[in-house]
């Protein structure tokens, strides 16, 4: 007895969830596949997100692409032994990880950031 393949079907349902996705630099995934991953954290600049290891730190940009990227799910029905993959999003843009250049620290152990005689800079170098 011989079976025919009736193929796979595909189906649309989106599920309105809103997916990015994320390209991860080679080091950054190594980092989090490993077993003492370290706790990441998000904060806002005035241009665009970062995201934060204990070591480095990430512009977030997002990216638009012409092709787009189909996330796929696989569903199976119960009453029926045809495979199926539902499109569950379809997704145009994807978000880059730019890693931050370090700020110079100066000979008095604070960060270089390029502004000269504020209040705060002159009274911290006393105490």
């Amino acid at each position: 007895m011989s079976s025919q393949n009736q193929g796979l079907k595909l189906i649309h349902q989106p599920d309105d969830s809103g997916y990015r996705l994320l390209e991860l630099p080679p080091d950054l995934a190594n980092l989090l596949e490993s077993d003492a991953a370290p706790v990441l954290t998000l904060e806002s600049s005035d241009d665009s997100a970062i995201l934060r290891t204990p070591d480095k730190a990430y512009h977030l940009r997002q990216k638009n692409t012409s092709n787009a990227l189909l996330l796929l799910s696989p569903k199976s029905s119960p009453d029926s032994a045809d495979q199926e993959l539902a499109i569950i999003s379809t997704i145009h843009e994807t978000v880059e990880l730019d890693v931050m250049p370090e700020l110079p620290v100066r000979a008095d152990k604070l960060a270089d950031t390029g502004s000269r005689g504020k209040w705060h800079e002159m009274f911290g170098k006393g105490r």
